[in-house]
């Protein structure tokens, strides 16, 4: 059970007389309450989970293939792991709403590309810098550009920051983008026009509404606006805007343990290969960017999770499971390759075994429509047999630790679970934890286990898996019932 925070209200009492020209009635500023929140390491650890926001893009957090992916999703993974904690990620729908999320307690620490600046540190306390990084100016290319020498080229862009003076730039106003543009106007003397950017619009959008000619300039950091232009060669990132900046993660200023242990471990990381290896994978690897980008299996694309959506989504309506829930366990089978044929036997998208495929009526195993049919089938099947748990998820937990082992090992687990004084009827850290003793003669040998050996880590660990990356696809891909709608809630599991 997650630990409760603790509140300590702090109420604020102003009153203030409001005037204006057209003699409205002054009235009393409203009540400001602020919540502070008694989260910390120890109340972390306690809870078992760090909650991360963070923002979806290009580069910090997506979906490709039915992978989860990012620089930032990768390094909070690693960082969550150090601590022994697990990773619970909260995807913010803005810019504006990290920092909220962040004070409110809905989360603990913002893995995000943040600039450290003197206005944010007033808000919130970083880490150690994980990179450095400069803005530049993000602009198109003149008509014609490959044909023009460089030279014409160079004449009809902007080369310098003091030629934006009188033109009009781009940027959501909440970044650090804006306030450097604010603070060029006052050291080059003369006006920028400095243009908000509402919405929910990420840095990416923004730098693909000068590709398409919607804005003529935007800023961006460097290492982002380099592998758009990957992409997008029309653009010139060539005129830096800043000087260094250090770019860093935040926590709330009363975590101090949490930024501690956040900052020993940015530490060590940085003397350590993979540091490197991620920040080259998502920022220098060039070709891995553009397939990436290109691929109608990008989340930011299409919203996919893979090839075969369409064909899970029409079965999900049959069994009554969010589809997106069935896609991430056909990740966990096959990673979405139906040619894919297990050691034991099993094969296609969700690896049947030929024996079951047969009564399941799969004349071909390696056919996505049949494989899925066939598979969801199983599945209807095995949920029926459940039909004794009122919970719906723990129902479809204990389906999918099934499909993994068996039948008749789950119900082993049961019986071990009940003769221990667990609860038979939940999965969730009373069965899955039977099911771990499984593999000990001294478990497997008791009269209530039929079955006998099990290697309980591999259900244990596969419902797991399934349920971490149902949670990321349901962040990042939109719900989308194949023919009628339904509410998601109920959609989840069938009645």
């Amino acid at each position: 059970m997650k630990h409760i925070y603790k509140l300590k209200i702090i109420v604020f009492f102003s009153l203030f007389l409001l005037f204006s020209c057209d003699n409205k009635e002054s009235s009393p500023a409203n009540v400001i309450i602020k919540n502070k929140i008694e989260r910390d390491l120890p109340e972390i650890k306690e809870d078992g989970v760090l909650n991360v926001i963070t923002l979806y893009n290009s580069t910090s957090y997506f979906l490709y293939r039915g992978e989860t992916m990012g620089f930032e999703y990768e390094m909070a993974e690693r960082l969550a792991k150090s601590l022994g904690l697990e990773l619970d990620i909260k995807v913010a729908n803005n810019f504006d709403e990290v920092f909220n999320m962040l004070e409110s307690g809905e989360g603990d620490i913002v893995a995000f590309g943040l600039s450290i600046t003197e206005s944010r540190k007033q808000r919130v306390a970083f880490t150690d810098y994980l990179y450095l990084t400069h803005q530049v100016l993000v602009q198109r290319m003149p008509k014609n550009w490959r044909k023009l020498p460089g030279y014409k080229i160079k004449r009809e862009l902007i080369n310098d920051p003091i030629e934006l003076i009188d033109d009009t730039v781009h940027v959501r106003k909440s970044t650090s983008y804006y306030t450097r543009l604010k603070n060029l106007e006052k050291e080059i003397g003369g006006k920028i026009h400095v243009k908000e950017v509402g919405g929910n619009k990420t840095t990416d959008d923004i730098i693909n509404m000068v590709v398409n000619g919607e804005i003529d300039y935007t800023v961006a950091d460097y290492n982002l606006a380099s592998v758009n232009k990957t992409f997008h060669p029309i653009l010139d990132i060539s005129t830096n805007v800043s000087f260094s900046q250090r770019i860093a993660w935040a926590v709330r200023k009363d975590s101090p343990k949490l930024l501690k242990a956040a900052n020993a471990w940015i530490e060590t990381s940085k003397k350590k290969n993979f540091y490197y290896a991620l920040y080259d994978k998502y920022f220098k690897d060039k070709k891995r960017y553009r397939r990436r980008i290109a691929s109608d299996l990008f989340s930011k694309n299409e919203g996919k999770i893979s090839s075969y959506d369409e064909i899970i989504r029409s079965n999900a309506e049959n069994l009554g499971w969010d589809w997106r829930l069935i896609s991430s366990l056909i990740y966990q089978e096959s990673r979405f390759n139906q040619q894919v044929k297990s050691w034991a036997g099993a094969g296609g998208l969700m690896q049947l075994m030929p024996a079951t495929a047969k009564e399941l009526g799969v004349t071909n195993i390696n056919d996505p429509v049949d494989n899925i049919r066939g598979g969801t089938n199983y599945l209807k099947n095995l949920y029926k047999r459940f039909d004794n748990i009122k919970d719906s998820i723990q129902r479809i937990k204990f389906t999918m630790a099934s499909y993994n082992c068996g039948f008749g090992h789950v119900r082993d687990a049961q019986r071990l679970a009940e003769a221990l004084g667990d609860d038979p009827e939940r999965w969730d850290d009373h069965v899955e934890n039977s099911i771990l003793k499984l593999r000990q003669r001294k478990y497997f040998s008791r009269p209530e286990v039929h079955y006998g050996l099990v290697r309980g880590s591999e259900p244990f660990n596969y419902v797991r898996d399934i349920f971490r990356r149902y949670d990321h696809y349901r962040e990042l891909v939109p719900f989308k019932p194949f023919e009628k709608t339904k509410d998601e809630n109920e959609q989840i599991a069938a009645n």
